[in-house]
């Protein structure tokens, strides 16, 4: 049986993976769906929060579990795992990239977002930089990440978002080839994405070439519009 763990991205927390985790449970799978600092039932000071912490939250997950592990990560979550995959190599057997930031060494967050033209969150982004976070405009927030997502499931995941951290989101990741480049890379794309672009996934993906692209035709948050198909693909990579 595979040993899942779920990293969440910017603004959310573990909770965003609640349809899935139990699909995956229900196969015989055990599953970690994390809280980085500042998210979720992790409660820190989310202007002080870095990168750096974030990887070592991860790392620590990941290396609690025991055995190899299929850590997955959705958008800036992407970051966080690249740069915990440099720290706790040795405990990965996938990384699997849902509607990801796809880092090369060096990148941030930022660097891979800017210019995209399919966005909706970069134009909508709020920057509040003496609390050192930003947030999204309200209005904005179905049509970026919950397009596809019923009504309800939209609502309560928008009332649950917190700030996210500025340093976080622009730091650059360090990786090697050694250690995070070595392990086995899946990505998978949401072709109606409007936070990160499938355009801009693809630009990625070629960038930092994965094993296997498998494809969803949905918006940037399957694990609420289209959390079974998502648990299919997930069951489909751990074999």
């Amino acid at each position: 049986m595979a040993r899942f763990v779920l990293v969440h991205g910017a603004w959310h927390g573990g909770w965003c993976w609640q349809k899935v985790v139990p699909l995956l449970e229900a196969e015989g799978h055990t599953v970690d769906a994390v809280d980085l600092p500042g998210h979720g039932d992790n409660p820190a000071p989310i202007g002080e929060m870095t990168l750096a912490t974030y990887a070592r939250c991860v790392a620590d997950h990941v290396e609690a579990v025991g055995g190899p592990v299929v850590l997955v990560a959705h958008s800036m979550g992407g970051v966080s795992a690249t740069q915990a995959a440099e720290l706790a190599c040795e405990r990965l057997e996938t990384l699997v990239y849902v509607a990801a930031f796809l880092p090369n060494d060096g990148q941030s967050l930022f660097q891979l977002a800017d210019g995209d033209p399919g966005t909706l969150v970069l134009p909508n982004l709020i920057v509040d930089e003496a609390a050192g976070t930003c947030t999204v405009a309200e209005q904005a927030l179905r049509d970026a990440f919950y397009g596809e997502c019923g009504a309800e499931d939209a609502a309560q995941a928008a009332a649950r978002l917190v700030p996210e951290s500025l340093e976080a989101t622009g730091a650059p990741v360090q990786v090697t080839d050694a250690r995070a480049g070595s392990i086995r890379r899946v990505y998978v794309e949401c072709v109606r994405d409007r936070a990160i672009s499938i355009a801009r996934q693809r630009e990625m993906v070629a960038a930092r070439p994965c094993e296997q692209v498998l494809t969803l035709d949905t918006d940037h948050s399957p694990f609420l519009s289209r959390p079974q198909e998502l648990a299919a693909q997930l069951l489909s990579i751990a074999g």
